[in-house]
């Protein structure tokens, strides 16, 4: 994150001449915040530096005098990771207090990964306005990505073509997701200026994360891009074997065979709470299992590694492994805190477009919630140099 202390912030402030500036007199209007984000993130003029959006500020840069609470704070900072913005946009709230005014500043980093899109539209600042961008303006931001350092599932599959993707799947089902209808409606590109513009093919080669995600065959390419289920008959790993699958295909297809495994795996026993009622409970709640399960293969390794995540449930616990340690800004202390990183922004952002991931950062959470709710133990974390293993204990 560029640093930007608060005379550098002040500056900015009163300088009515700067295109890096949005100023709001308040945080009412949470979509023309969201735009500017998203056209900072962008970085259409190339400016390299960070974008700041003002709250509390008018627009000839005097004090609008509203109060800059912890719980604007907390709501400015959750549209980074609300799956509004995609890919997730570099960002830091603050509050600052300039000459006794109270100002919140959200300062923006250029996105290494443009475009940035706000519910399927590239927005763009040009001089004080932000407005859609042109598919020219487009095609600018997308040669300027292929110059920068790209996560592994942002490069370039070499080898692969565009007809290892299933353009049928992509154009039936993928692409409505993953842009605003009216777009859609409006657009005259080709599939291949398509993919190129969702981080899916970079000089007509497909990306590895595409291949994951579109592939006809993702196997293929990454063989370990799989989920390995096993139903154990005991509390060991030698004991007998009741079932197992391997769940194969794009990332909707794993995910969706192992929501229906997950659901016919778990048992439920009916209690009678009344005369007239019964009550049923089941030994996991599959909407816990099924977040962990996701957030393993969001965030696995896929380089450099054949391990597939695994799905071990036996007859006290269910175990998930994830090939990969933690990643980025994430650590054993702030894990399951809502703190984010990507290790596969790419693969993040599909997952949210085909509705496996709502908001980033609340798998893990959500999963506890779950899981107390139901009465099952907390969740146990064995964070290693290459995996990430989660303990779900079953309910009594």
């Amino acid at each position: 994150m560029s640093p930007l202390d608060h005379r550098d912030l002040d500056r900015l402030r009163i300088d009515l001449e700067s295109d890096r500036v949005e100023r709001k007199a308040s945080a009412a209007d949470a979509n023309k915040l969201r735009r500017n984000i998203c056209a900072f993130a962008n970085d259409l003029p190339g400016h390299g530096l960070p974008g700041v959006v003002f709250i509390g500020v008018e627009d000839d840069g005097g004090c609008a005098r509203i109060t800059i609470d912890d719980q604007l704070l907390t709501k400015l900072a959750a549209m980074k990771d609300d799956g509004n913005i995609m890919p997730m946009p570099s960002l830091v709230v603050q509050k600052h207090i300039f000459a006794g005014c109270e100002v919140a500043a959200i300062v923006v980093e250029p996105s290494r990964s443009p475009p940035v899109r706000y519910r399927g539209r590239v927005w763009v600042r040009v001089g004080p306005t932000v407005r859609q961008a042109t598919a020219e303006e487009e095609q600018r931001l997308s040669e300027r990505r292929r110059a920068g350092e790209r996560p592994f599932d942002q490069r370039p599959a070499q080898g692969a073509t565009a007809k290892d993707l299933s353009l049928k799947y992509f154009e039936a089902h993928y692409l409505p997701q993953a842009m605003a209808q009216d777009v859609l409606a409006d657009n005259r590109r080709s599939p291949d200026q398509q993919l190129r513009s969702l981080r899916l093919l970079v000089d007509d080669v497909p990306t590895w994360g595409a291949l994951l995600g579109l592939g006809r065959d993702p196997q293929s390419w990454i063989p370990g891009a799989y989920v390995q289920f096993l139903r154990i008959d005991g509390t060991e790993i030698t004991d007998p074997i009741r079932s197992q699958r391997v769940l194969t295909g794009r990332i909707e297809d794993e995910l969706r065979q192992l929501d229906e495994l997950l659901k016919l795996n778990i048992s439920v026993r009916t209690e009678v709470a009344t005369v007239f009622r019964e009550r049923r409970s089941p030994d996991y709640p599959v909407a816990a299992l099924q977040q962990l399960a996701r957030n393993a293969v969001m965030h696995r390794s896929y380089e450099g590694t054949n391990a597939p995540v695994q799905v071990y449930w036996y007859s006290d616990r269910v175990e998930v492994r994830s090939p990969g340690g933690l990643y980025g800004r994430v650590t054993p202390d702030n894990f399951g805190s809502g703190a984010v990183d990507h290790r596969n922004p790419l693969v993040a952002e599909i997952m949210h477009h085909l509705g496996f991931a709502q908001r980033f950062g609340l798998g893990i959470p959500l999963a506890r919630r779950e899981l107390r709710q139901n009465g099952n133990p907390e969740p146990e974390f064995d964070f290693g140099p290459t995996h990430v293993v989660v303990t779900v204990g079953a309910a009594p």
